[in-house]
């Protein structure tokens, strides 16, 4: 719920002790639990009643009473018993999905940090209420919406609600209304993000449904999805066999008012004999018990299938439109290139956190022992610049921190370096935390009795403190024009770009000037391994694929051509260029949208219209990711497909 003024005031005066037991036990009850909006499971009965909801059904139901009426006890009761064995099935089969999902979404459960009556309170997020002095830190999940009160350093994953890969910075000293864009509130923090980097503290001002996330989560609660394929051929077909069976009835009528000697009451009944004779009482059966084996496979595969329809849906889908990020992606930036300021570049292999991969030369040799020493320069930088951590735990790599982070400490890895060692050889002496003001972070350091400066940023940034550069034989004037080439090139190319840079000093010169370039790496959120072989299969079984993001059009064209989902002059169909076909009309939207398969900074009602004009266009369309602003167009899609470890409760609950 969202906080009154009253309530606001309050919080403000009392910032410092939150709010009293007893006030959060009040407002507790005021506001209802900070639980997203979604609809009430099905029970046994309902999901039973579900399984005649068909209009081929309502046939067979027919049929059955008019044998009973004819007398034609044992056809009528072999009908029953088809579709009593019929329902069975499929509320079985339903109700072990729903409770496989409820299972997978009570795994899903979090705690909060919260000031009250001075002392910090470790609570349920179910329990946190508006007014509620929320404390975060690196690693939480935001619990509600927050109107920040202090951030230090505070960095935010928002890419379950925007589709932004690259974490947003964050400003309490910022301002931003209702009518600020989500992605430049960043005075703000929303529910379901996830902290990066740095401590914050701030107020809730939302919770529950009136959340950004909890918004979209109720826009998509009780739509109804589109018909499955089954569905609407089943449909067909009744409509079909309706019409054919009166023509024969009418064929049969006719031929005995032409031969004569039957009476009206013997033409009733033959005429009925026939419509029930020709009606095929064992097809819902068989349809459920093959749809059963398909949800039973697709479990082995550990996919949880709600609902029976959709292993039909599935497979008649024409076209899929995908989320790129934690979808195609794998949600975690990795550097993919290193240039050194002479010129050499080296390419990086490997995915995400895992240190799997190694650094190679343009042409795939290995790094000579010049580039060597080179590359592990920059990388000391990288390292000692940065306030993550990178550890191997529970027989996988766990990592905490920015992501941008990292990726230096994982690039580390690959070159065969001690974080630790590195990190206690070299006493700190500050840490320059990073703003997005000043668009760098850095540390300075003590060896012996020298100081050295490492510091690492945007581009611009580090050009502007540097007047030499490092190369193979030591330090030399700076060739700016050069260097700036080359990140235009890379950036153009949907890569983050990041430089390093040093400075060492005796007498304690610690000003962020005349410092040597070390040189840039380029990021980027990597494809996951196994999109190129789904991708291919897709088109191997005619089924077209789109991507669909929030995230920048650079970003998702580098991404699409890698994949083979565009040629590198495609056109990028962008939210703006739909809000502008839009106010030209439907016509105008199908048309701009039937000729792309790249979409990006698509917010998620766009997603919804997109999904809405392939279908308009007779595809059967599939829609897979994520995050909650995946949901409205998993809603309106023939089959939706949520990611069951990384996907949010709304992508879950919408899935079919």
């Amino acid at each position: 719920m969202k906080v009154t003024k009253t309530e606001t005031s309050w919080s403000r005066e009392n910032a410092n002790n939150g709010l009293s037991r007893q006030e959060a036990s009040a407002r507790l009850e005021k506001y209802g639990y900070n639980q997203l909006p979604a609809p009430p499971m099905p029970g046994l009965p309902e999901l039973f009643a579900r399984q005649f909801l068909s209009p081929f059904i309502y046939i067979l139901l027919i049929a059955s009473g008019v044998s009973f009426a004819l007398g034609q006890t044992p056809s009528g009761v072999f009908i029953l018993i088809v579709l009593l064995i019929n329902a069975i099935i499929g509320t079985v089969q339903e109700f072990s999905a729903q409770k496989a999902a409820a299972a997978l979404k009570q795994m899903m459960k979090g705690t909060a940090h919260v000031l009250r009556d001075g002392q910090i309170l470790t609570i349920d997020v179910e329990e946190v209420v508006p007014g509620d002095i929320v404390l975060l830190s690196s690693g939480d999940k935001v619990p509600a919406d927050i109107q920040l009160l202090s951030a230090s350093n505070l960095a935010v994953d928002e890419s379950m609600l925007t589709g932004e890969s690259l974490a947003v910075a964050k400003n309490a000293g910022a301002t931003s209304d209702d009518s600020t864009p989500l992605t430049e509130r960043i005075d703000q923090c929303f529910a379901g993000s996830i902290i990066t980097h740095g401590r914050g503290s701030g107020r809730v001002i939302a919770t529950g449904s009136k959340t950004q996330l909890g918004k979209i989560a109720q826009g998509v609660t009780g739509k109804t999805s589109a018909d499955p394929p089954l569905m609407i051929r089943i449909r067909k077909f009744t409509y079909q066999m309706a019409f054919g069976i009166l023509a024969a009835i009418a064929a049969l009528a006719g031929l005995m008012i032409l031969d004569g000697g039957y009476s009206i009451e013997d033409m009733v009944l033959m005429t009925i004999g026939l419509a029930v004779s020709v009606i095929p009482e064992g097809l819902p059966a068989a349809l459920t018990v093959a749809l059963a084996i398909g949800m039973r496979r697709m479990a082995r595969r550990h996919v949880i299938i709600r609902k029976l329809v959709a292993v039909e849906a599935l497979g008649s889908c024409t076209l899929i439109c995908s989320d790129k990020t934690g979808t195609l992606t794998v949600n975690e930036l990795t550097i993919r290139k290193v240039m050194l300021p002479d010129g050499h570049q080296f390419d990086v292999t490997g995915e995400g956190v895992a240190p799997g991969g190694e650094i190679t030369g343009e042409t795939g040799d290995e790094v000579d022992t010049a580039g060597q020493e080179t590359l592990r320069e920059l990388c000391v930088a990288g390292v000692l610049a940065n306030e993550s951590h990178l550890d191997y735990s529970g027989g996988e790599w766990v990592s905490q921190g920015d992501i941008v982070d990292i990726a230096f400490l994982v690039m580390a890895k690959k070159l065969g370096m001690s974080i630790t060692d590195l990190r206690t050889r070299q006493e700190q002496i500050a840490l320059i935390p990073y703003e997005s003001e000043k668009a760098y972070s850095g540390v300075i350091n003590r060896i012996g009795d020298q100081t050295v400066l490492y510091a690492k940023g945007s581009p611009e940034k580090m050009l502007a403190m540097c007047n030499r550069m490092a190369t193979a034989d030591g330090s030399t004037n700076i060739d700016k024009p050069a260097l700036e080439s080359q990140f235009t090139e890379l950036a153009s190319r949907g890569y983050r770009i990041i430089a390093l840079a040093k400075k060492t000093s005796s007498s304690g010169d610690h000003e962020m000037a005349d410092m040597v370039f070390l040189g840039m790496v380029a990021m980027i959120d990597p494809l996951r391994h196994e999109a190129f072989d789904a991708i291919e299969k897709c088109r191997t079984g005619g089924i077209e694929v789109a991507m669909v993001t929030g995230d920048h059009p650079a970003t998702a064209k580098s991404i699409a051509v890698e994949l083979g989902l565009c040629d590198a002059d495609a056109t990028v169909v962008t939210g703006p260029m739909l809000d502008e076909a839009s106010a030209r009309g439907q016509e105008v939207v199908d048309q701009l949208v039937r000729q792309a398969r790249v979409f990006a900074r698509i917010e998620p009602a766009r997603k919804a219209q997109i999904v809405d004009s392939f279908m308009r266009a007779g595809h059967f369309v599939a829609v897979t990711g994520d995050g909650v602003n995946d949901a409205p167009a998993m809603r309106q899609a023939h089959a939706g497909i949520a990611m069951g470890k990384r996907g949010t409760d709304v992508a879950k609950e919408t899935a079919d």
